[in-house]
């Protein structure tokens, strides 16, 4: 089972709700890049933290040989 089966989507009001749904028209190139540039900085945290969680989980698996 996935995580993505058990937890509710995110609310229409959270903040990557939000970040989607942002009218990117209103945006320079420079602050295209910006917000380029933080969210791939973003992607690489989370994927570091998903990374970790998943060692860990292996690590308890193995612990308790599932």
């Amino acid at each position: 089972m996935d995580i993505d089966d058990i937890l509710p989507p995110p609310r229409k009001d959270s903040a990557l709700a939000q970040l989607v749904a942002e009218d990117l028209d209103r945006l320079s190139v420079s602050e295209l890049d910006t917000r380029i540039a933080t969210l791939e900085g973003e992607v690489a945290r989370t994927q570091a933290k998903r990374d970790g969680a998943s060692k860990f989980r292996s690590a308890a698996d193995e612990l308790f040989k599932r």
